[in-house]
């Protein structure tokens, strides 16, 4: 908590300090995940750079990315991921961030930064004293006397907490990333990196907002009870957060479907229906396009090419509100209601994109003149 805590703190004092209407540097949005903030230059350009702080913050210093395409103000951003370890801290970076900005466009530094001066120098302060007691108290131990004094005796208590803090923030650091395994929690942070990569080269792939919000999804899925019991699985395609192939590896015991997959497994050695995923750059604002890619299923409101009738698929019916998670489990509920079965010996190449691309086209053009009928409870 006191990892966190003082992350908040920081946050609290950036906003403070340079908010949204200061004339040179503002912090527009920021929470423990994700920061976003506005350099003012010399002839009122603006130019917005976010951050984005990982689960192991601040053992790794923020992933920097800028929206401009000057290259000077994206390479200055890059050089933030190089300094040093005890340079990660958030007040740190933006300090940095400012001087390197202001540097650049020929300006002074806003007088503002004082306050952050101040905050990290109270810091070192306190961090050089604590140091020096748990030392001191290291030296007595050995030498078998007491370390203190009785009339020190407050002083050295306020220490000792200090030690017992540092020690429950290590301990924190670990508790915070134990949600997800060590697999998973390397793929989001190449993930991290290939995307603070590619902002630096100028060759991004979709938008900030959709993949902000797509490496959320991926990090709940990873904490998620349902995907820990192998409910189903998720491979991004290539590395992409925009395309994902999800495996449904179980449904309702008592359904065809469960004993269909049962038989699959025995004679086609695959335990799982596969699925694509595809997300737009407009994302979490529109759907993404899901499809069956094998193996071949009638019934289930799976269409011809494999793409799948459901409202919550379409623009109409879809909300950014909801997680990709209650997306694959109501496919997976919907595929049992409506009676899926797994159609062996069909033909492999009967489902394609392009196909189900057409179908679904088709389905949507239906439902928005003819509407969306929903059947009643008896027919499943």
């Amino acid at each position: 908590m006191a990892c966190l805590a003082r992350l908040k703190e920081d946050i609290r004092i950036l906003e403070t300090t340079f908010t949204t209407t200061h004339s040179r540097f503002q912090i527009l949005t920021a929470t423990v995940d994700e920061l976003t903030c506005r350099f003012v230059g010399k002839d009122g350009e603006t130019y917005d750079i976010h951050a984005n702080i990982t689960e192991t913050y601040p053992q790794m210093a923020p992933i920097w990315f800028s929206d401009s395409d000057d290259p000077c103000v994206v390479d200055m951003v890059g050089e933030l991921a190089n300094t040093e370890a005890e340079h990660f801290n958030i007040l740190y970076q933006i300090k940095l961030l400012i001087e390197g900005l202001c540097r650049l466009h020929d300006l002074e530094v806003p007088a503002e930064t004082d306050v952050i001066n101040s905050e990290l120098g109270a810091r070192a302060l306190l961090k050089k004293e604590s140091g020096q007691v748990i030392h001191q108290q290291r030296i007595a131990v050995k030498m078998n006397v007491d370390p203190v004094s009785e009339d020190e005796g407050d002083d050295y208590d306020f220490h000792y907490e200090i030690e017992d803090e540092v020690q429950t923030v290590e301990q924190k650091d670990k508790d915070e990333i134990d949600g997800i395994d060590v697999e998973n929690l390397a793929v989001l942070e190449r993930l991290r990196e290939n995307q603070r990569q590619s902002y630096l080269k100028g060759s991004v792939a979709g938008t900030v907002l959709a993949t902000n919000r797509l490496m959320k999804e991926l990090k709940d899925i990873y904490k998620s009870a349902s995907f820990k019991n192998g409910i189903y699985t998720i491979e991004l395609v290539n590395d992409s957060l925009y395309e994902w192939n999800i495996q449904l590896k179980k449904v309702d015991n008592d359904s065809d479907l469960y004993n269909d997959m049962q038989q699959f497994k025995e004679k086609e050695g695959k335990d799982h229906i596969l699925l694509s995923c595809t997300f737009k750059e407009t994302f979490p604002f529109d759907p993404p396009f899901v499809r069956v890619i094998n193996p071949v299923v009638s019934g289930g409101y799976v269409l011809g090419g494999g793409a799948i009738c459901m409202e919550l698929l379409t623009k109409q019916g879809w909300s950014s509100a909801y997680s990709i998670e209650s997306v694959i489990l109501q496919i997976s509920a919907t595929l049992v209601k409506g009676k899926a079965r797994i159609q062996f010996g069909a033909l492999r190449n009967q489902y394609s994109l392009l196909r189900a691309q057409q179908s679904f086209k088709s389905l949507v053009q239906i439902h928005e003149k003819n509407g969306w009928f929903t059947p009643p409870p008896a027919d499943g």
